[in-house]
């Protein structure tokens, strides 16, 4: 489903996108991710339990929007639907942070109970501009 447009810009080194899911009382709730693309899905992550977790626990539907930092009118808007797994996880948040901050592993878990969870978002409308 992505055009290459669409793939230069979410292959393009430490973008960020912005996932929006939906609260319980049917508001949109948004985050800042570091995300990568697995041929026409995306890949996320987050901690068991955090607002974006419960929420697509509860409606895996979501929005991932990701604009070019260069050219802020260029975007790719990736309308669907997730599934989550645990298996991964640690490893995924470890590849995040030495492609987004050159570190060896991501620190932040460090002496926490946090589950890792890898989201995967399975595109049903891609909008590129």
């Amino acid at each position: 489903m992505f055009d290459d447009k669409a793939k230069a810009l979410l292959d393009k080194p430490k973008q960020f996108a912005v996932i929006s899911t939906i609260e319980p009382d049917g508001r949109p709730q948004s985050s800042v991710v570091w995300f990568e693309r697995d041929g026409e899905d995306l890949l996320m992550s987050t901690v068991e339990g955090r607002r974006k977790h419960r929420n697509l626990v509860r409606d895996p539907r979501c929005t991932v929007l990701v604009y070019d930092m260069d050219q802020p009118y260029s975007y790719v808007e990736i309308r669907g639907h997730v599934t989550m797994t645990t298996e991964g996880g640690r490893e995924l948040i470890d590849k995040f942070a030495g492609a987004y901050q050159g570190w060896d592993r991501y620190p932040a878990d460090d002496g926490t109970d946090d589950v890792r969870v890898v989201v995967r978002l399975i595109a049903d409308k891609v909008i590129s501009r």
